[in-house]
C-alpha cells in the first residue's frame, strides 16, 4: 500500500471512529486522554501491520468514548467487536490490493467473519463478565464451529501505539 493510501486508511479510521485531531498524534507527550500511533504505523506498508493500525485506532477511539480516567483500561463488547470488525475489514481490503499477503491469524479471523461468527468469537475469546452482549450471540454454536474450523487457534491482539497518562 502506498503512503497516500495508508494515510487515507488512517484518516478514514479516524473519521469512522469519530476522533478529532487532538486524540491521535505522532510525537510529543500530552495527558492520559491521548493515544499515540507508533511511528511505524505511518512508515511500514506491511498489510498485517496496517490492519492492526485500523484495530488500534478503532479500539482507542471507542475507549475514549466510554470515558474514564484511564481509557486504556476501558473495555466493552461494543469496543472490542467494532475494533475486531475494523481489523478484519482492513485485512480484507489489504488482500484485495495484495493477493500474496498472508497472516495466519488474520486469515483465520476473516474465516470467522465469513462464517457469520465474529460476535461469538469476540465474546468467546475476549469477553468480560460486565459486558452487555446481544441476546443473539450463540456461544454454543461458535464452540461447535470452532472445533471443526479453528483447531488449536490462539487469539491475538496487537496494539500499534500507546496511551500516555496524565500525572495527577
Amino acid at each position: 500500500m502506498g503512503s497516500m493510501t495508508r494515510l487515507a486508511v488512517l484518516l478514514a479510521a479516524c473519521l469512522v471512529a469519530g476522533c478529532n485531531n487532538e486524540i491521535y498524534v505522532r510525537d510529543g507527550v500530552t495527558d492520559g486522554d491521548t493515544f499515540y500511533l507508533a511511528p511505524r504505523a505511518l512508515e511500514d506498508d506491511d498489510p498485517a501491520l496496517q490492519a492492526w493500525v485500523a484495530y488500534s485506532l478503532m479500539k482507542s477511539a471507542c475507549q475514549l468514548e466510554i470515558g474514564s480516567d484511564n481509557p486504556a483500561r476501558s473495555n466493552s463488547y461494543g469496543c472490542e467487536f467494532s475494533a475486531r470488525l475494523a481489523l478484519v475489514d482492513s485485512w480484507e481490503e489489504q488482500l484485495a490490493e495484495d493477493m500474496s499477503a498472508r497472516d495466519a491469524y488474520l486469515d483465520a479471523l476473516l474465516h470467522v467473519r465469513r462464517a457469520g461468527l465474529l460476535d461469538e468469537y469476540t465474546v468467546y475469546y475476549f469477553g468480560e463478565d460486565d459486558w452487555l452482549v446481544p441476546a443473539e450471540v450463540d456461544i454454543a454454536k461458535f464452540r461447535r464451529w470452532k472445533r471443526q474450523n479453528l483447531g488449536q487457534h490462539r487469539p491475538q491482539t496487537e496494539i500499534v501505539g500507546s496511551w500516555n497518562y496524565r500525572q495527577r
